[in-house]
This record gives C-alpha cells, sequence and structure tokens, in this order.
C-alpha cells in the first residue's frame, strides 16, 4: 500500500516535469516500455526486486537497458537511486501511464473476451464504447477462456457483463431458490 502511494506520488511529480518541459509524450512511450519490460521479463523484475544487488548496479543495468530513454526518464532512474526505491519503478511507470492518459482525456475500456479479438470487432466495440463515453477511447483487449463467450467490457467504475459463464451462473442461482 504505501509502495502505492509512494509510485503514484513519484508519477505525478515525473508527469509535472515532463509538462513542464514538453516531453510528457515521450516519457509517456518510455515508461510504457518500462512497465511492459518489468512485467514481462522476469529476469528484470527479479533484478529490480532483489534487495541484495546494490542501487548503484541497479541504476547502471537501467539506463543501459533502457539507453534510449527521454532525460526526464533517465532523471527519475537517478532519484530512485537516491532513495532507494528501484523496487516501485514498474508501479511508477503504470501510475504515470495512467495519470497522462487522465490529463489528455483518454479513457481505456478494458473488454475481456474468450478469444483474441480481431480488428472488425475491435471497430465495433469501439464504436459502441464512444456512445458511452465522451472521452477519447483506447480498448485493452484481455484473453480469459473462462468466460467461455460473449464479452466483458470495464470503462472506469462501470462494468457490463455479458459473458456465457455469467448467464449460466445466473441460471444456477435462478434453479437453486
Amino acid at each position: 500500500m504505501a509502495g502505492t502511494r509512494a509510485a503514484i506520488r513519484y508519477a505525478k511529480a515525473i508527469l509535472d516535469l515532463a509538462n513542464s518541459k514538453g516531453v510528457a509524450e515521450a516519457v509517456n512511450n518510455d515508461m510504457k516500455s518500462i512497465a511492459n519490460a518489468i512485467e514481462t521479463n522476469t529476469e528484470l523484475s527479479t533484478f529490480i526486486l532483489n534487495p541484495t544487488t546494490k542501487v548503484e548496479v541497479k541504476e547502471s543495468a537501467l539506463l543501459e537497458v533502457f539507453a534510449n530513454v527521454n532525460g526526464v526518464t533517465k532523471g527519475l532512474f537517478h532519484l530512485l537511486f537516491e532513495n532507494k526505491r528501484f523496487e516501485i519503478l514498474g508501479a511508477i511507470a503504470s501510475e504515470y501511464n495512467k495519470l497522462f492518459d487522465e490529463s489528455n482525456g483518454v479513457e481505456v475500456a478494458k473488454v475481456t473476451t474468450a478469444i483474441p479479438m480481431d480488428a472488425a470487432l475491435e471497430a465495433k466495440v469501439l464504436a459502441k464504447v464512444a456512445t458511452l463515453s465522451d472521452k477519447k477511447i483506447t480498448i485493452e483487449n484481455i484473453v480469459d477462456p473462462s468466460i467461455i463467450g460473449g464479452f466483458i467490457l470495464r470503462i472506469g467504475d462501470n462494468q457490463y457483463n455479458a459473458s456465457v459463464a455469467n448467464r449460466l451462473q445466473v441460471l444456477k442461482r435462478e434453479l437453486s431458490n
């Protein structure tokens, strides 16, 4: 919990700095690649979370791995080095992306389906979601075979569950009464 709050504070500070320098978009791209790398690469995440690895080694390794990032992002690495907080780098990157999207009026619609969506289905969902929100919408497809079929749409705090698994649960509850 404390790590999450700290990550939000770091992300807000980095976003303010990036906006003042006019490089918020570039830093957002850096943060997306950092969050993706930490999430998908278990060696990198283990390395960052390892408490026995010296912070100097972590900083130099991250500067080498992410050599093409913006100066503001490199400044974040140095700040995390000074404060010995590299373990929250992934959370900072994710929070930065959320804050950047909020500040630019972009909302993420998470669509959970049993199989990956194709381009045609994604276009239909995007058109329907655009009628529900006045913000710019980006779609994030989550594949979960356990829903059997249909979809679950989540925009902000609102969720619409049209999955086959949900319909079966409702039917099971009705029949058990």
